[in-house]
């Protein structure tokens, strides 16, 4: 049979219009840094919820079971539900991230933590794949490789500029989750920043460069492929569909999707890309928050991009940093591509 060959680009435009949204978003969504408070995005484990996870992970123990086959279902939580309900809240109706703290790390041991991490995890949407080969928990820590093509900026300690996510795929998760095993020695920070509230900045500001991200540009899609399969995307970073504004920003995997095309990005690109840098840095825009051991973190990765700060780590290979992240989804099918 002979073999099909497929472009080497695949076109993600979405088949409705691609106009700019042309008038400033309002709202708990369109938020600043004075706007916010820790109360915002803080939750805490009750008393109650933690006897809760010390039940599951009793359970979990004595009942031994391949982590992808554990539902919420199985266990009496009424109190982690209602937790996890306040989370999902703030992730869609909020300032799009939270952090709830904190799992007992010193009395329960992590990979029974990381079962009721992946349980709990549920709460907030359905699980999916974060690779190519159907990985489903994903190591975030430093394997000492260099962020080149093919390896992604989560498994070195390099800075990560604010991002969605998947950016390049053809379905991005919906939230993303978290559990801190290890902070780093120094660095690895969180900065949140509301997509909605940089739409408004660039609307202001650069609103020529803001409606060259509404049309499509070349992403690296990082070889999370099937072989043969196009190596790039096609898409914008902004979407307006009328009732929400996406985001699929990634500038650093736009550059190497122009290279990995042997193509000269167009000046208009480059330009509308360096003011886009430009505002996402403001510090007035982003709140920071670094992730500490035990802590779960949970964002809206539709809304909101995210950014990791470069990271010093422990030479104790036991003390590295390391955190177990989940995508949530619930379009498509569990399946990378969705």
């Amino acid at each position: 049979m002979k073999k099909t060959v497929l472009p080497e680009v695949l076109d993600l435009t979405p088949n409705t219009s691609l106009k700019m949204m042309d008038q400033r978003f309002s709202g708990p969504k369109a938020w600043i840094t004075e706007d916010l408070s820790e109360a915002d995005w803080e939750i805490k484990f009750t008393k109650k919820a933690l006897e809760e996870i010390r039940s599951m992970t009793d359970r979990i123990s004595a009942n031994p079971l391949s982590i992808n086959l554990r539902e919420p279902g199985e266990f009496e939580i009424p109190e982690l539900r209602r937790i996890f309900s306040k989370a999902k809240k703030i992730l869609n109706k909020g300032c799009g991230f939270c952090v709830i703290e904190r799992m007992p790390m010193e009395e329960i041991r992590v990979e029974e933590l990381v079962g009721c991490y992946w349980i709990l995890s549920q709460l907030i949407g359905r699980t999916v794949a974060q690779k190519w080969d159907g990985t489903m928990i994903y190591d975030v820590t430093d394997t000492g490789q260099s962020f080149s093509y093919g390896v992604r900026g989560s498994y070195t300690n390099v800075e990560l500029f604010f991002h969605n996510d998947n950016a390049f795929g053809i379905s991005l998760p919906e939230y993303v989750g978290l559990f801190c095993k290890n902070p780093a020695l120094k660095g690895g920070t969180s900065r949140f920043c509301s997509i909605y509230s940089v739409h408004n900045r660039m609307l202001e500001n650069h609103p020529r460069q803001l409606e060259r991200l509404y049309r499509p540009m070349l992403f690296d899609r990082q070889k999370e492929h099937a072989d043969g399969a196009a190596k790039m995307t096609w898409a914008p970073f902004f979407y307006w569909n009328e009732d929400q504004l996406k985001a699929r920003v990634n500038i650093s995997l736009v550059h190497k999707g122009y290279k990995l095309a042997k193509k000269e990005m167009d000046d208009e690109l480059k330009d509308s890309l360096e003011s886009l840098a430009q505002v996402v840095s403001s510090p007035d825009l982003w709140i920071e928050d670094p992730l500490e051991r035990g802590q779960l973190q949970f964002l809206n990765n539709l809304e909101l991009v995210h950014f990791r700060s470069h990271f010093n780590d422990h030479e104790d290979p036991e003390c590295k940093r390391h955190l177990y992240r989940t995508w949530h989804r619930d379009s498509g099918v569990r399946s990378y591509d969705g």
